[in-house]
């Protein structure tokens, strides 16, 4: 049975900082290419990065490059996502999933990815 359970979410006042963890469990985790996507009310589930199995290619969203920063370690089958410099418009849940098979291509497209957790709130106020 897969798990992927995220943490490290919770509320900051704009400028700060959170860093978001996804444990996987059930999978060959270096088999995965992961990512981090954000839903906020009323919105789309939108894509904020990807990373490869071995993390050395990465992708982002332009609205966050330069602020958050993806990572995994897969001698603890975990995905981080450092995020810095938060803004208000960063406010959502925040959930990770894996995906079998090539990285990059659409990474942005939920589809595209065969498990999901259960997500972590994060909200920044101004």
């Amino acid at each position: 049975q897969v798990q992927l359970v995220e943490s490290g979410g919770g509320s900051v006042q704009a400028g700060g900082s959170l860093r978001l963890s996804c444990a996987a469990s059930g999978l060959t985790f270096d088999d995965y290419s992961m990512g981090w996507f954000r839903h906020a009310p009323w919105k789309e589930r939108d894509g904020v990065s990807s990373i490869s199995w071995g993390g050395a290619s990465t992708l982002y969203v332009d609205s966050v490059k330069g602020r958050f920063t993806i990572s995994r370690d897969n001698a603890k089958n975990t995905v981080y996502l450092q995020m810095n410099s938060l803004k208000p418009e960063d406010t959502a849940m925040y959930y990770c999933a894996a995906r079998r098979g090539v990285h990059g291509g659409m990474w942005w497209v939920p589809m595209e990815y065969n498990y999901w957790g259960q997500g972590t709130q994060v909200t920044v106020s101004s």
